[in-house]
Protein backbone atom coordinates (compact mmCIF):
# COMPACT_ATOMS: atom_id res chain seq x y z
CA UNK A 1 0.00 0.00 0.00
CA UNK A 2 1.31 3.78 -1.11
CA UNK A 3 2.36 6.00 1.66
CA UNK A 4 -0.10 8.99 1.96
CA UNK A 5 1.07 11.98 0.68
CA UNK A 6 2.42 14.73 3.25
CA UNK A 7 0.40 17.45 3.26
CA UNK A 8 2.20 20.40 2.13
CA UNK A 9 4.39 22.19 4.27
CA UNK A 10 3.28 25.61 5.34
CA UNK A 11 3.74 28.52 3.31
CA UNK A 12 4.12 26.42 0.41
CA UNK A 13 0.88 28.07 -1.03
CA UNK A 14 2.00 31.36 -1.32
CA UNK A 15 5.36 30.05 -3.08
CA UNK A 16 3.19 27.97 -5.61
CA UNK A 17 1.04 30.97 -6.16
CA UNK A 18 4.17 32.92 -6.91
CA UNK A 19 5.45 30.64 -9.11
CA UNK A 20 2.33 30.45 -11.10
CA UNK A 21 2.35 34.83 -11.54
CA UNK A 22 5.70 34.37 -12.33
CA UNK A 23 4.87 32.28 -15.21
CA UNK A 24 2.07 33.86 -16.18
CA UNK A 25 3.53 37.43 -16.61
CA UNK A 26 6.92 35.90 -18.41
CA UNK A 27 5.48 32.86 -20.26
CA UNK A 28 2.05 33.60 -21.20
CA UNK A 29 1.67 37.14 -21.82
CA UNK A 30 -0.48 38.42 -18.54
CA UNK A 31 0.45 41.94 -18.14
CA UNK A 32 -1.98 42.17 -15.39
CA UNK A 33 0.70 39.94 -13.10
CA UNK A 34 2.89 42.71 -11.68
CA UNK A 35 4.87 42.97 -8.26
CA UNK A 36 2.62 44.72 -6.48
CA UNK A 37 -0.47 42.73 -7.10
CA UNK A 38 1.66 39.64 -6.51
CA UNK A 39 3.26 41.06 -3.13
CA UNK A 40 -0.44 42.48 -1.84
CA UNK A 41 -2.19 39.03 -2.58
CA UNK A 42 0.37 36.38 -1.48
CA UNK A 43 2.85 37.94 1.01
CA UNK A 44 1.41 41.34 2.21
CA UNK A 45 3.69 41.41 5.38
CA UNK A 46 7.06 41.16 3.56
CA UNK A 47 8.60 44.02 2.76
CA UNK A 48 8.83 45.33 -0.63
CA UNK A 49 12.83 44.55 -0.63
CA UNK A 50 12.07 41.44 0.66
CA UNK A 51 9.36 40.34 -1.44
CA UNK A 52 11.30 41.20 -4.50
CA UNK A 53 14.73 39.73 -3.57
CA UNK A 54 12.58 36.78 -3.26
CA UNK A 55 10.44 37.50 -6.85
CA UNK A 56 13.89 37.57 -8.76
CA UNK A 57 15.39 34.50 -6.57
CA UNK A 58 12.10 32.75 -7.90
CA UNK A 59 12.23 33.98 -11.13
CA UNK A 60 15.88 33.65 -12.00
CA UNK A 61 15.76 29.68 -10.66
CA UNK A 62 12.23 28.86 -13.04
CA UNK A 63 13.85 30.57 -15.92
CA UNK A 64 17.48 28.77 -15.56
CA UNK A 65 15.05 25.81 -15.46
CA UNK A 66 12.81 26.27 -18.09
CA UNK A 67 15.52 27.62 -21.21
CA UNK A 68 17.38 24.14 -19.90
CA UNK A 69 14.21 22.32 -20.51
CA UNK A 70 14.78 20.26 -17.61
CA UNK A 71 13.62 16.93 -16.86
CA UNK A 72 12.56 15.63 -13.70
CA UNK A 73 16.23 14.07 -13.11
CA UNK A 74 17.90 17.53 -14.01
CA UNK A 75 16.02 19.24 -11.89
CA UNK A 76 16.25 17.39 -9.17
CA UNK A 77 19.96 17.86 -9.21
CA UNK A 78 19.82 21.16 -9.88
CA UNK A 79 17.06 22.01 -6.53
CA UNK A 80 20.01 19.85 -4.62
CA UNK A 81 22.57 21.86 -5.63
CA UNK A 82 20.11 25.23 -4.76
CA UNK A 83 19.27 23.85 -0.86
CA UNK A 84 23.04 23.49 0.22
CA UNK A 85 24.07 26.63 -1.87
CA UNK A 86 25.22 29.75 0.48
CA UNK A 87 22.51 31.83 0.22
CA UNK A 88 19.86 29.00 -2.07
CA UNK A 89 16.41 27.87 -1.36
CA UNK A 90 15.28 25.42 1.28
CA UNK A 91 14.13 21.86 0.79
CA UNK A 92 10.55 22.95 1.07
CA UNK A 93 10.75 25.70 -1.93
CA UNK A 94 12.71 22.87 -3.56
CA UNK A 95 9.79 20.71 -3.02
CA UNK A 96 7.19 23.31 -4.37
CA UNK A 97 9.57 24.28 -7.65
CA UNK A 98 9.98 20.60 -8.34
CA UNK A 99 5.73 19.99 -8.40
CA UNK A 100 5.08 23.32 -10.16
CA UNK A 101 7.55 22.15 -12.76
CA UNK A 102 6.09 18.98 -13.27
CA UNK A 103 2.66 19.99 -13.93
CA UNK A 104 3.96 23.26 -15.51
CA UNK A 105 6.69 22.32 -17.82
CA UNK A 106 5.03 20.71 -20.93
CA UNK A 107 2.60 24.40 -21.15
CA UNK A 108 5.83 26.69 -20.37
CA UNK A 109 8.04 24.73 -23.35
CA UNK A 110 5.46 25.52 -25.86
CA UNK A 111 5.36 29.15 -24.51
CA UNK A 112 8.76 29.33 -25.10
CA UNK A 113 8.89 27.94 -28.26
CA UNK A 114 5.67 30.01 -29.88
CA UNK A 115 7.74 33.19 -28.11
CA UNK A 116 10.59 32.51 -30.34
CA UNK A 117 8.84 31.61 -33.57
CA UNK A 118 9.29 35.27 -35.80
CA UNK A 119 7.06 34.03 -38.78
CA UNK A 120 4.22 31.40 -39.64
CA UNK A 121 4.55 27.58 -39.38
CA UNK A 122 2.92 24.89 -41.35
CA UNK A 123 -0.02 24.15 -39.05
CA UNK A 124 -1.05 21.80 -41.71
CA UNK A 125 -0.86 19.92 -45.19
CA UNK A 126 -2.77 18.52 -47.19
CA UNK A 127 -2.49 17.17 -50.98
CA UNK A 128 -4.32 14.79 -53.71
CA UNK A 129 -3.62 14.04 -57.68
CA UNK A 130 -6.20 15.11 -60.14
CA UNK A 131 -6.00 14.66 -63.45
CA UNK A 132 -5.98 17.91 -66.35
CA UNK A 133 -9.48 17.73 -67.95
CA UNK A 134 -9.00 21.05 -69.98
CA UNK A 135 -6.08 23.05 -71.02
CA UNK A 136 -5.45 25.54 -73.92
CA UNK A 137 -2.80 22.79 -75.05
CA UNK A 138 -4.70 19.38 -75.68
CA UNK A 139 -1.08 17.67 -74.89
CA UNK A 140 -2.03 18.71 -71.43
CA UNK A 141 -5.04 17.32 -71.26
CA UNK A 142 -5.32 13.94 -68.83
CA UNK A 143 -1.99 14.57 -67.46
CA UNK A 144 -1.62 14.00 -63.71
CA UNK A 145 -0.91 17.20 -61.46
CA UNK A 146 -0.19 17.51 -57.91
CA UNK A 147 -2.49 20.19 -55.41
CA UNK A 148 -1.06 21.16 -52.37
CA UNK A 149 -2.83 23.02 -49.45
CA UNK A 150 -1.20 24.76 -46.97
CA UNK A 151 -2.13 26.02 -43.74
CA UNK A 152 0.05 28.65 -42.35
CA UNK A 153 0.16 30.47 -39.43
CA UNK A 154 0.86 31.09 -35.62
CA UNK A 155 -0.93 30.09 -32.54
CA UNK A 156 -3.50 32.40 -31.51
CA UNK A 157 -3.38 34.21 -35.17
CA UNK A 158 -6.05 33.25 -37.86
CA UNK A 159 -4.42 31.07 -40.90
CA UNK A 160 -3.55 31.94 -44.22
CA UNK A 161 -4.32 29.03 -47.33
CA UNK A 162 -1.79 28.38 -49.46
CA UNK A 163 -2.69 26.08 -52.86
CA UNK A 164 0.10 24.69 -55.20
CA UNK A 165 -0.21 23.01 -58.39
CA UNK A 166 2.49 20.85 -59.48
CA UNK A 167 3.43 18.82 -62.58
CA UNK A 168 5.55 15.55 -62.61
CA UNK A 169 8.48 17.65 -63.46
CA UNK A 170 8.06 19.99 -60.22
CA UNK A 171 7.07 17.06 -58.44
CA UNK A 172 10.61 15.64 -58.64
CA UNK A 173 12.41 18.66 -58.25
CA UNK A 174 10.54 19.32 -55.35
CA UNK A 175 11.43 15.79 -53.94
CA UNK A 176 14.91 16.01 -54.69
CA UNK A 177 15.64 19.41 -53.04
CA UNK A 178 13.54 18.27 -49.75
CA UNK A 179 16.07 14.98 -50.08
CA UNK A 180 19.20 17.53 -49.92
CA UNK A 181 17.33 19.21 -47.20
CA UNK A 182 17.01 15.95 -45.01
CA UNK A 183 20.78 15.30 -46.23
CA UNK A 184 21.74 18.21 -44.26
CA UNK A 185 19.87 17.89 -41.78
CA UNK A 186 21.26 14.37 -41.04
CA UNK A 187 24.29 15.73 -41.20
CA UNK A 188 23.90 18.42 -38.78
CA UNK A 189 22.42 16.62 -36.24
CA UNK A 190 24.74 13.28 -36.17
CA UNK A 191 26.79 12.84 -33.65
CA UNK A 192 30.49 12.01 -33.94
Amino acid sequence: MAAPEQPPPEGSKPLSALLSGIAQAAYYGNADITEELLRGQLYPEAAPEEFRALRAKMGGLLQSIASADMDLNQLEAFLTAQTKKQGGITSDQAAVIAKFWKNHRIKIHESLINQSRWDNVLKNMNWRVDLKSQSRHIDQINTPVAIVEMELGKNGQESEFLCLEFDEAKVSQMLKKLSEIEESMTLLTQTT
